[in-house]
C-alpha cells in the first residue's frame, strides 16, 4: 500500500481529501507532502498564522477517543504560532464544546479553525490520518449530535466499524495506532507552522 494518496472528488460538489498512512513513522517525504496540502488549502484563505485555532476534540477517558487531546497536548509542547484548544490536561468533548466554540468566537475575529478527531472507518483505513477542506462532525459515530468543528480537519482511523457496538471501539482500540497517529498529526501541523516556513 503507498503510504500516502489522494481521493479525488467524487462528487462535484465533495472536497478532495488527502490521506497519509500512520501505521509506523510516516516518512518525511510523506510529513511534507501532506503539509503541503494543508499550506495550499490555507493559503486559500486571508487568515494570518495568529488567526488560525486547531482544536482538538476527545476525551482522555478512552483510549480510542485521546487522539484529539493527545495532538493538543504534543501541540502545545511544540509552542507552534498558532491557537490549540484541547489537551490531555483540559479536553474538549461532548459537554464543554460550545462553550469552547463560543469562547473562541468572542476572542478571534473570523479565526480559519482547523478540527482534529478520531474516527472509525473501514479496516483498511486503520492507521491513517486524512485531511479534508471542510468541518468535522464530532461524535457521529456514537450518534451524538454536537456542532460542525473547523473550516479545515484530520480524522484519525483509530479503529473499524464491525457489528460491535459503536462505543466498543472506544474500549478496543491500540494505545499503539492513536499514538502513531497522533504524532503523524503533530509532525505535519508543525511542519506547516514552524517560524522558517
Amino acid at each position: 500500500m503507498n503510504s500516502f494518496f489522494y481521493r479525488g472528488q467524487k462528487l462535484q460538489q465533495e472536497p478532495a481529501s488527502f490521506y497519509m498512512d500512520a501505521n509506523g513513522k510516516p516518512e518525511e517525504k510523506h510529513i511534507q507532502w501532506l503539509a503541503g496540502k494543508v499550506r495550499d488549502l490555507l493559503s486559500q484563505t486571508t487568515a494570518m498564522k495568529e488567526d488560525i485555532v486547531v482544536i482538538c476534540i476527545g476525551s482522555d477517558r478512552y483510549i480510542g477517543d485521546a487522539l484529539g487531546p493527545l495532538v493538543g497536548t504534543m501541540l502545545h509542547e511544540k509552542n507552534l504560532p498558532v491557537s490549540v484548544y484541547g489537551t490531555l490536561e483540559e479536553p474538549i468533548h461532548a459537554f464543554n464544546l460550545n462553550g469552547v466554540l463560543k469562547k473562541i468566537d468572542k476572542r478571534k475575529s473570523k479565526p480559519v479553525i482547523i478540527g482534529i478527531d478520531a474516527s472509525l472507518g473501514e479496516r483498511e483505513q486503520v492507521g491513517h490520518v486524512m485531511f479534508k477542506n471542510g468541518p468535522l462532525i464530532p461524535g457521529r459515530a456514537l450518534k451524538k449530535m454536537l456542532p460542525e468543528v473547523g473550516d479545515f480537519h484530520f480524522a484519525g482511523f483509530v479503529n473499524y466499524v464491525d457489528p460491535l457496538p459503536e462505543s466498543q471501539f472506544l474500549n478496543d482500540t491500540r494505545l499503539f495506532t492513536v499514538m502513531n497517529l497522533a504524532h503523524a498529526i503533530t509532525d505535519v501541523l508543525t511542519e506547516v507552522f514552524v517560524e522558517d516556513n
